[in-house]
């Protein structure tokens, strides 16, 4: 066990001695687009973060040093980042200087540089060694003496970082644990304004508050307590701070650089940013009433989109304070004795605490048909997710003889409740021209190892015809890290069109594109996850798990839904196969290597038994491989055929 040689503890105001001063908590996202969160690392030996800056050429003279000292630690449990908060410096000319200057490094871009303000940053160049056993500043300074302004060793004479993290790892104390940095001055124009005390709370803040949080933070909303009061809000101040800076609130997940979206529900730089400096000024009350007791009490629509046409209740079903409760698939009726097209839906969850996700299909009326929700698919609800309302001119057919199948997710909370879920409908007066049809990209043959931190799956799903994308939802389970959907054209060229980088499974979003992607015949749109199967990832279940496939939480998936139309289609002439979209699907899991192909060599083992026919039907030219139009027709043909033996077994024709 490492010894612990005990200091004062500072808070990160920089007077006097370093050793021990507390690190607050952060998430940033790197040059790439990748998330990362300090207190991650609390299975690290040591974090040193070094101070990049674009153009310095006192970093850029530090890199060899920094190589070395890598190389030097390596397999000693020692995290390298780097840091910017450079107010000149944007993603895009910070992966350019990685890609010139051979950075192999994450580099954190600190845009609201609330980062940098915390730690007291000054100049670039500047190493800080912090411990995680603790969150506490070890060291700061230059990686070594070997560079000056304009001036340079041949070789350091003093290796400052180097002793520091010998005497971190020993359990000791560093002999120098703080050093002046050579390096590039930082401009931080808002630390220590005066004018932060000064930031109205009645004009600024509620303001900002109702735009970004009082929608849940209300009584009897989502949150787990209401802003009804410069009080309240003044009391939970710290925690706000904290959830700003960790980026665990407002629950918008979509990189701010990839995308455009209709309702974007993210906090700007500039809003964290005041919000932040408010509370870090003492969250002043200043002068005027305070308009949140009146903001928070406000009523609130039901059914946000006005009255349903339609609203069909679930069975009430009673779950219990605590333990695990097996998905259940209540099925009810249509009631309309004519056929309908549906414009928008809304599910209202009776007990917003126990639901964790319902999904919504349509069956034949076999309620035993469980997969079913997926067969004919019309919405859901989730934490986060929003009423469901169709591009205009288009719909989705609601057939009067088919039954409501509802696939419901119950997280037990510590109470008894009694949950009675409502889905409202909302129909078109006339026939609309386009089906709104939905789409998953997914894989069911994922496998997860043990204790893996970062474990990559992808599948694809190719488009046979012109289509219109108008959203995309990523979906894993507690292991999900994060997710990225991507449009690969027949060209080649890649796209990327969403990035979450740091998924939470507990905010299921779909994200609407300003305007639909146009999708040419033969493009794939390519749905990545990256998982988290280890310790450091506090809520998993099992690190020690190979972790596969399942509707349970504790299982995984790889499940990408979206949303589309075929260019070439009209509810008058539909004439796309749901089944050949399903071979599409297929193909797209098990086609490892993404030739357009799924070759004998590549299934599971698992599948082979299963496929073997297909193979045998399908493979015409004898290469041991299936495409999705080969798999089609071996599925057409053996379902003709058996038909056909129906057929003749009931004496028929």
């Amino acid at each position: 066990m490492r010894r612990r040689c005990l200091g004062f503890v500072f808070v990160l105001a920089w007077s006097g001695s370093v050793w021990g001063a507390s690190v607050d908590n952060f998430m940033l996202l790197d040059h790439r687009g990748e998330a990362h969160e300090l207190h991650y690392h609390s299975d690290a030996a040591a974090v040193v973060l070094l101070v990049q800056g674009n153009g310095c050429p006192v970093v850029r003279n530090a890199l060899p040093d920094l190589r070395e000292v890598r190389e030097r630690y390596a397999g000693e449990g020692v995290v390298f980042l780097m840091l910017n908060s450079n107010l000149q410096d944007t993603r895009e000319s910070v992966r350019a200087e990685a890609e010139e200057w051979g950075i192999d490094l994450p580099i954190l871009i600190d845009e609201t540089q609330l980062v940098g303000e915390g730690l007291g940053l000054t100049r670039t160049a500047e190493a800080l060694l912090i411990d995680p056993d603790g969150w506490e500043l070890a060291y700061r300074g230059p990686i070594n003496d070997r560079l000056s302004y304009e001036r340079q060793l041949a070789e350091a004479k003093e290796h400052y970082l180097a002793d520091a993290i010998d005497a971190l790892l020993a359990g000791t104390q560093p002999q120098v644990a703080q050093q002046d940095t050579v390096g590039c001055l930082i401009n931080f124009p808002e630390r220590d304004n005066p004018a932060h005390e000064q930031i109205s709370y009645a004009e600024t803040i509620v303001p900002i508050l109702e735009q970004n949080c009082v929608g849940c933070h209300r009584p009897e909303g989502i949150g787990p307590w209401a802003m009804t009061s410069y009080e309240m809000v003044r009391g939970f101040a710290p925690m706000m701070r904290e959830v700003l800076r960790t980026k665990r609130m407002p629950p918008w997940h979509a990189d701010p650089h990839v995308g455009e979206w209709r309702d974007d529900a993210g906090i700007s730089n500039g809003e964290r940013t005041t919000l932040v400096h408010w509370i870090e000024a003492g969250a002043p009350r200043g002068e005027g009433e305070d308009p949140l007791p009146g903001i928070a009490v406000a009523p609130v629509s039901e059914w946000p989109l006005g009255e349903p046409d339609l609203v069909i209740e679930l069975p009430a079903y009673d779950v219990p304070a605590s333990g695990v409760v097996d998905y259940q698939f209540p099925t009810v009726a249509n009631p309309l004795d004519h056929d309908v097209w549906v414009r928008a839906m809304d599910v209202l969850p009776g007990s917003t605490e126990v639901v964790h996700h319902v999904l919504v299909g349509l069956i034949d009326g076999d309620s035993n048909r469980r997969g079913g929700v997926f067969d004919d698919y019309l919405g859901g609800y989730a934490p986060g997710v929003r009423p469901v309302e169709l591009p205009q001119g288009t719909g989705m057919l609601l057939p009067k003889d088919d039954h409501f199948l509802a696939q419901m997710h119950y997280t037990p909370y510590g109470k008894a409740v009694t949950d009675v879920t409502r889905i409202g409908f909302y129909l078109h007066d006339e026939k609309p021209n386009a089906f709104f049809r939905q789409g998953v990209v997914m894989n069911p043959t994922i496998a997860i190892p043990p204790n893996a931190k970062r474990h990559e799956q992808r599948a694809y799903l190719e488009f046979p015809a012109d289509a219109l994308l108008y959203d995309v939802l990523p979906h894993s389970h507690y292991r999900g890290h994060s997710s990225t959907f991507s449009l690969v054209y027949p060209d080649g060229r890649e796209e990327l069109l969403l990035n979450v980088p740091n998924y939470d499974f507990n905010w299921q979003r779909g994200y609407a594109f300003v305007e639909p992607r146009p999708v040419p015949a033969g493009s794939r749109l390519v749905h990545t996850t990256v998982y988290d199967n280890s310790a450091q990832n506090l809520g998993n279940p099992d690190p020690s798990k190979l972790v596969r496939w399942g509707l349970q939480s504790w299982d995984e998936m790889l499940y990408g839904a979206f949303s589309f139309v075929w260019v070439d289609e009209t509810t008058d002439r539909p004439i796309h196969d749901g089944r050949l979209i399903d071979a599409y699907q297929t193909i797209g899991y098990l086609d490892r290597d993404m030739d357009g192909r799924a070759e004998w060599d590549e299934l599971p083992a698992p599948l082979k038994r299963r496929m073997a026919k297909d193979f045998e039907h399908g493979d015409a030219d004898g290469d041991r491989a299936l495409t999705a139009p080969e798999l089609h027709a071996s599925r057409q043909a053996r379902q003709q055929a058996a038909d056909g033996n129906d057929v003749a077994a009931a004496g028929g024709d």
